[in-house]
Parts: structure tokens; C-alpha cells; sequence
């Protein structure tokens, strides 16, 4: 696995392929991390994985010097993963400059949900994922459906900007009892970590209920935030959105599922797809 720290040496050595299959990493990667990589192999004629920390989509108060790192751990995986080359720049190399110019995605998309929670956090993405595209310059890339609002962001800003990359989603990938597997999970004491499959608990039961048939999606919803506040979670959200824009659904179409909640003090994140009722 070739190693680059400098967008230099990236486009130097990536000159020689004409179809790059790319996965944006923060590193501390598992297994989820790891199916995304193994889904991108056959997409493209070498497969390139980044690993960046990125200071534009934290807040002030969140765990950007805390976040994990474990590079030896992460080259490993790759490299057994099949993993090409691994593009890791420090934030000199990739922010040589005071990162001025950035991306403004929609309002309607950015700026609920996640993104009503944390104020600008799909700024810091989008303009990162925008700053790697132009690195890497993909024809595909890989992005996890855990983080599903996220993908609908990059989905709409490269049609906006007509980018020649092909975004394809990979599933979630979840440990045995059903949690979503996420970097944050590391955080979690090891009652907190029995306690958390509680969240996928609590978005099949709204899905359960819609697909029996209840069609008040509002009290499904403030079931399912009871649910967890009594069980000592500080729950931000539990939505059904349609899947198309993740706004409230008017007509029969299919919904998506959406839970953030801390837990102690880790905030996780997951959702579930649900198959269109017959009617709303």
C-alpha cells in the first residue's frame, strides 16, 4: 500500500490510473470502514482510502483533540483489505492556508437534523469532501448509510456541481446485537455499550409501527424519545423522514428512520430505511 502525506505526491502517483475508487476516512477505522473499502475494489482501477481528521466539522465544545487515532492499527486493516493507496496529509498539507473559500450546501438539506444540532457541521464536510475530491479526483467514491443525511449531502452537492464522481452507498454495518459499528463506540463504558443497542431497538419499533399500519407518525416519534429518555438517554432526535429529501412525509413514499442521542457522554447516531406504507 503506497502511503501519501502531500496532494503532490497523491496526483503523482495516482497520474498512472484513470478510474480511482475512493473512501474519506477520519481514520480509527472498523470493520464498517473496512466493507466500504472492499466495496470500492471492483469500482475502480485502484482503490484509494483517505485518512483526515477534519477541524471544519466540529464544533467547539466536541472531541476534535480527543477523536481517536490509531495509525499503525489503520494502515494494517487496509493493507489487509486490499486498500491501494492511503492518502493521510497533515492539516498543513491539506490546509496549507486558512481554508476561506468554503462549501454552502442547501439550507433545506444542511441545516435540519444533524445539521440543526450542529451548526455548520455540513459546511466542514462538504468543504472537505469537495477538498479531497480535487485530490484524489474519484470517478467513484464510497460513503456509509450510517451516516445518511451525510450521504444525501454529497449526493446533492456533486450533481450540483456536476462532478464526475459516482457516489455509491454502503450498508451499515452493525456488531451482532444490531448496534451500528462507529469510531464513536470506543467511548462507551461497558454498561453504556450493553445499554447502546438500544437506539437500532428503538428505530425498528418505529418501523415495526409503520408497517403495521399506525399512520400518526408524530406520536411514533414521541414514543420512541420517551422510550429512550426513560432509559437515561439525552435523545437530539427520532424522526421518520421520507428518504427522497428527509423532509416530513405527505404522501405514501418510502420513509427513513432517524435517531441521534447521547448516551453518557457519547452521541450516536443510526437509521433504518422503511418500505413505503400504503398510505400516510
Amino acid at each position: 500500500m503506497y502511503i501519501a502525506h502531500t496532494v503532490a505526491e497523491l496526483r503523482d502517483h495516482l497520474a498512472a490510473f484513470k478510474r480511482p475508487a475512493f473512501v474519506p476516512t477520519m481514520g480509527n477505522l472498523h470493520d464498517g470502514h473496512l466493507a466500504l473499502v472492499k466495496q470500492a475494489k471492483p469500482l475502480g482501477d485502484v482503490t484509494v482510502a483517505s485518512i483526515f481528521v477534519n477541524r471544519l466539522q466540529f464544533l467547539p465544545h466536541e472531541d476534535f483533540d480527543t477523536y481517536p487515532r490509531t495509525w499503525d492499527s489503520d494502515c494494517e486493516k487496509l493493507r489487509a483489505a486490499g486498500c491501494d493507496v492511503l492518502f493521510a496529509p497533515d492539516e498543513r498539507a491539506l490546509y496549507p492556508e486558512p481554508q476561506t473559500c468554503k462549501v454552502h450546501p442547501d439550507p433545506a438539506l444542511a441545516d435540519i437534523l444533524e445539521g440543526h444540532f450542529r451548526p455548520g457541521f455540513f459546511i466542514g464536510v462538504c468543504t472537505v469532501v469537495m477538498k479531497l475530491f480535487q485530490c484524489v479526483q474519484p470517478r467513484v467514491a464510497v460513503f456509509g448509510k450510517k451516516d445518511y443525511q451525510q450521504l444525501m449531502m454529497i449526493r446533492h452537492m456533486v450533481r450540483q456541481f456536476a462532478l464526475p464522481i459516482e457516489i455509491v452507498g454502503g450498508e451499515t454495518f452493525r456488531a451482532e446485537d444490531g448496534l451500528a459499528l462507529s469510531s464513536r463506540n470506543g467511548y462507551l463504558s461497558k454498561d453504556e455499550r450493553a445499554e447502546a443497542v438500544q437506539l437500532s431497538k428503538a428505530l425498528k419499533a418505529m418501523a415495526e409501527a409503520v408497517r403495521s399500519g399506525e399512520r400518526d407518525l408524530a406520536a411514533i416519534e414521541a414514543r420512541a424519545m420517551q422510550t429512550l429518555t426513560q432509559r437515561g438517554w439525552q435523545p437530539d432526535y427520532l424522526v421518520l423522514r421520507r428518504r427522497s429529501d428527509l423532509q416530513a412525509p405527505a404522501v405514501s413514499e418510502p420513509l427513513v428512520a432517524l435517531a441521534a442521542a447521547r448516551l453518557g457522554t457519547t452521541r450516536l447516531i443510526d437509521n433504518l430505511e422503511i418500505e413505503a406504507p400504503s398510505a400516510l
